[in-house]
Parts: structure tokens; sequence; C-alpha cells
């Protein structure tokens, strides 16, 4: 069941957002509890959130430690009432990238793997933690 009603015309933003924005900004917090955001590619399936990471990346190092992450869209040139902020649980997602996501996760981000000169063979070589975040909380401004 999503977290996002389609009826509210918030979260019906929101979900059009979720599909075309590039990066979204995961935020975990250290072992000293200060937060940290990092901006992160994503897919969204309607449900959960789907990360992948380089598996020395500090986020890692924080998600072992304590799962609860809270993740945003970008807000610059966006009006004041699209704001949304999903808090959720990450999970390492043991089967690894998944063939549920994957390809329209790589068609999202393709012009930018091409871009950086990758394959997605080489890029998911690099970046081979899957990650899962299921929002447990949606905070909008209307």
């Amino acid at each position: 069941m999503s977290i996002l009603d389609a009826s509210i015309p918030s979260h019906a933003r929101v979900a059009e957002r979720l599909q075309r924005e590039i990066p979204i900004w995961l935020t975990t917090v250290g072992r000293t509890g200060q937060p940290q955001s990092s901006p992160v590619w994503f897919w969204w399936d309607g449900e959960v959130f789907h990360l992948i990471s380089q598996p020395g990346a500090t986020k890692i190092a924080n998600l072992r430690a304590n799962p609860l992450v809270s993740l945003h869209l970008q807000a610059e040139e966006i009006a004041e009432e699209d704001i949304a902020i999903f808090e959720g649980v990450a999970e390492f997602d043991p089967v690894g990238a998944d063939a549920a996501w994957l390809p329209a996760y790589l068609e999202k981000y393709r012009e930018r793997i091409d871009a950086y000169g990758w394959t997605p063979e080489g890029m998911l070589a690099d970046y081979s933690v899957s990650l899962r975040v299921t929002p447990t909380r949606i905070r909008t401004t209307t």
C-alpha cells in the first residue's frame, strides 16, 4: 500500500515528481548523531524507494548502525506547496538490484550514465549495494 494518496493534490504532485526528479536527498545519521544528507539516484515503485550505493560510502556505514532515514526532493524552483519529506526505514537488499525495478532505474538515468562514460554493468559493479527504503510517513506543506 502506497504512502501517497492520489486524491490529495499535494500527494499527486509528489508522485509525478518522483518519476522525473533526478536526485533525492537521503539523510542518514552518523555514529556521533550528526545527520548527513547525500544526493542519490533512486527509483520509486509506488511503495518503496530503491537506491544503489558504493559499498564504502559513509551512508552505508551509517545505515548499518541506524536504518532510520529521511528523503526529500529538491526544493529549488519548486513552489513551496510542493515540498515533500519522507521518513522511513532502509533495508539492505540481499538479492541486489532486482529485475523488477532495475530496467526502469537504468532508463531513468540512461543519459547521465552515458554522460559519465559508464556502462550499466560497470556502474552496477561500482554501486553494488542495493537498498530499499520503505516510507513510514510523508510530510507535505499542503
